[in-house]
């Protein structure tokens, strides 16, 4: 069922949140802490860069990287422009990434070190920028991009499938469609109180009906680059999550740990899953012993 709020665009989220709570942190990997505040400014720069260098609003721009920060910032940047993005697992074949990065129309392509090693012989046509060095590509502090009316039938991002059918397609959902998505996320629980642990990489749908609702209702995004089972516990205990997203296996990591109930996870209001079988015992042994409720989502794309 459509949600009966009229239709607000992320980038006007975050900007809303940016006022109301500046030095919240939305994004946090690690040491480095992003407030809504500094993202807001971020998010200019990306969209104003993307301006100055010809990309259009309904353009799609394509990214292949480990998870980072400064993924992340550029993801909701290019959507400030009206920029769709076409998110690449860096795990696929070097030819598959070229394949995809042409598919999806990209007018600029942004890699991390690991990508661009992994490219070496492949022609890209595309323009690439590393993203490991996206401070050099940023426009100047204090930039502002020419404002994006953001039509809610729009492409907001084009996730890569290959189903059971081999060739990967391209899935494009709209601005409307995470609309709603973050909307029906507020009886999750999502809001400015949620912590949100993502060991899942950004490319992923997986993480992305997380990790939106977390920054469009004002929460904070804690990014782990690589999923291991201590250091998720670690990082669930410090920052007191509240939500998280993992697939079976990792729930099943988990719960093998001997030392799984000594950590305090009582901040856990909701556990979600995805992506592969989940069985019966696993999901009964995490509700048991793992506070806060568990939802499983199939069909996300």
């Amino acid at each position: 069922m459509a949600n009966a709020e009229p239709f607000r665009s992320l980038s006007d989220m975050i900007a809303a949140h940016a006022v109301a709570q500046p030095e919240q942190a939305a994004l946090i990997q690690d040491e480095r802490r992003i407030s809504y505040g500094a993202l807001d400014a971020l998010m200019d720069r990306v969209a104003a860069r993307l301006q100055h260098s010809g990309v259009k609003m309904g353009d799609t721009i394509a990214v292949c990287a480990g998870t980072s920060l400064d993924y992340a910032v550029l993801f909701v940047g290019a959507l400030r422009a009206g920029v769709a993005v076409a998110p690449i697992a860096p795990s696929s074949t070097p030819e598959s990434i070229a394949v995809m990065v042409a598919d999806c129309g990209a007018k600029l392509f942004f890699l991390d070190a690991e990508v661009a090693d992994a490219l070496r012989g492949i022609a890209i046509a595309t323009p690439t920028h590393r993203l490991d060095a996206l401070d050099d590509w940023l426009a100047p502090v204090g930039a502002k991009p020419t404002p994006a009316a953001i039509d809610p039938a729009m492409a907001f991002n084009i996730i890569y499938s290959s189903g059971t059918t081999g060739a990967p397609k391209g899935i494009v959902q709209s601005h409307e469609m995470r609309f709603q998505h973050i909307m029906r996320a507020q009886a999750m629980g999502y809001g400015p109180a949620a912590v949100t642990l993502l060991s899942t990489p950004l490319y992923s749908n997986t993480t992305l009906v997380s990790f939106f609702p977390t920054l469009g209702l004002g929460g904070t995004a804690v990014l782990m680059k690589k999923f291991e089972a201590g250091a998720y516990l670690d990082l669930a205990q410090r920052h007191r999550a509240t939500h998280t997203m993992l697939v079976p296996v990792q729930y099943s990591r988990l719960m093998a740990r001997s030392d799984f109930d000594s950590y305090d996870l009582s901040s856990f209001q909701m556990k979600f899953c995805t992506s592969a079988p989940f069985s019966a015992a696993l999901k009964a042994d995490v509700l048991k012993r793992w506070p806060g409720g568990l939802v499983e989502y199939f069909g996300m794309t």
